[in-house]
């Protein structure tokens, strides 16, 4: 099974105990951050951990991370993920924008 890099998303204050979740189900590499867990595991722990954990929002799944001074790097780099493994061509997929701590000063 490949492992994929997940993301735990969580109102702030309460991630720790989203940690506690995930290692009550048997996750040991989770790393916590403001507003997000991280954590690895495959296609059915995402569906397992957006059923079993109650304090988390959802589940998200890390694309990709790269540096992005610009909207251009940000098109440019989000251009460069392999989409056709995950979206079949004739696919849709709702994009909301979210910006934290960032030097971009909107999301478009």
């Amino acid at each position: 099974m490949e492992k994929l890099q997940l993301i735990a998303t969580s109102p702030m204050g309460l991630e720790a105990i989203v940690a506690r979740e995930l290692k009550d189900l048997g996750y040991e590499d989770v790393q916590v951050e403001n507003g997000r867990v991280n954590f690895t595991g495959g296609l059915a722990d995402i569906c397992r951990t957006n059923l079993w954990l109650r304090t988390s929002d959802r589940v998200l799944v890390k694309m990709a991370e790269y540096p992005a001074r610009t909207f251009e790097e940000l098109f440019e780099g989000t251009k460069a993920v392999n989409w056709a493994d995950w979206i079949p061509e004739d696919g849709e997929f709702p994009v909301n924008g979210r910006s934290q701590k960032s030097q971009l000063t909107s999301v478009p």
